[in-house]
């Protein structure tokens, strides 16, 4: 009873002793935000609206950037056996020359002084854009041997266009080590400078590495592209009775398989190609002479090689004997 009686004492005491402690001990609120951040916040995106963002800097100016090192990675990222020389003089573009030279000459230097020791990659790229043109056209014929001039052409003309030469480019990093008076990149100079990458693989490895490396990072850029969407054919019909009668086949015969909506402001038709009772093509259109046109354009798949079911192009490096032929032909040129 006695230790149960101080047992209770001893608690209460306890809690006595704790409730004068809580009392002297005082609570300050802590801002998560200092408070003039508020002010410069508003500040800084008023100034952001009336200014604009910052003009972009290239990588070479921004630090820790060695340009020896980075064109060393560069060839190495790739896994190609690139002179360093002559990629240096690869990424130099006569813009650039000009730009530095005239920097230099407005800071009061004589002209012996300001000269450069540096020489420009118009002879690559001339180098580099002839055996590219050269060996796509080639890659198509043998890939599409069916395939009308006009079609390779237009296939060749699209890899070979500003838009998907400067997206390879760019997603290579060509971009940040490219020496040119402006920034960002022209397209154009942007475009010269992959095609003496080009040349400068081509001079260090061969024709045989360098057509490998179009293939890979050029021709891949096919890959879920529509032929018609490269090459554009104004009257497919007409198109398709020429090819027919090349090949000695009957011409076409448009018929009307279903059609759904005719009488809403969403018709859809379905028209089919038939050729000695046998179905060539079918399309869909909004109207009977879109849908014809459609079919036309399918049969013209079939018929090139080039229709949407067919096999994947293979990649693998076990082709690189069956190109081989490919590969000496673009170098005798």
């Amino acid at each position: 009873m006695a230790s149960g009686y101080i047992l209770n004492r001893g608690a209460l005491t306890l809690g006595i002793h704790c409730q004068r402690v809580c009392r002297n001990i005082s609570l300050s609120q802590v801002r998560e935000k200092k408070r003039w951040m508020k002010a410069y916040t508003y500040l800084m995106a008023k100034k952001l609206k009336l200014e604009g963002p910052p003009p972009p800097k290239p990588r070479s100016q921004k630090p820790l950037w060695d340009y020896h090192t980075e064109v060393q990675a560069f060839s190495t990222r790739l896994h190609e056996n690139f002179s360093l020389e002559l990629l240096k003089t690869a990424f130099i573009n006569p813009c650039y020359l000009k730009a530095e030279q005239e920097r230099r000459q407005g800071l009061g230097v004589d002209s012996e002084t300001t000269a450069l020791v540096l020489k420009d990659n118009i002879q690559l790229k001339a180098n580099g854009a002839g055996f590219t043109k050269s060996f796509l056209t080639d890659w198509c014929r043998a890939s599409f041997p069916s395939l009308p001039s006009e079609g390779v052409e237009s296939i060749v003309g699209y890899l070979n266009s500003s838009a998907v030469v400067t997206y390879v480019a760019r997603n290579l990093g060509i971009e940040d080590l490219t020496m040119s008076a402006e920034f960002p990149v022209p397209d154009d100079v942007l475009h010269s400078t992959f095609m003496a990458v080009i040349g400068a693989l081509q001079e260090s490895s061969g024709a045989e590495r360098a057509g490998f490396f179009l293939r890979d990072f050029l021709v891949t850029q096919l890959i879920g592209k529509d032929l018609f969407d490269m090459w554009t054919v104004v009257n497919p019909m007409g198109l398709l009775v020429e090819e027919l009668s090349k090949r000695n086949i009957s011409l076409p015969e448009p018929r009307l398989i279903k059609s759904a909506g005719a009488s809403t402001v969403l018709p859809l038709y379905f028209v089919g190609l038939y050729s000695d009772k046998k179905l060539l093509a079918q399309g869909p259109g909004e109207t009977l002479m879109a849908a014809e046109e459609e079919a036309a354009r399918v049969a013209l798949r079939k018929l090139y090689g080039y229709n949407e079911n067919r096999r994947p192009f293979d990649f693998s490096p076990q082709q690189q004997e069956h190109r081989q032929p490919l590969i000496q032909s673009v170098s005798s040129n």
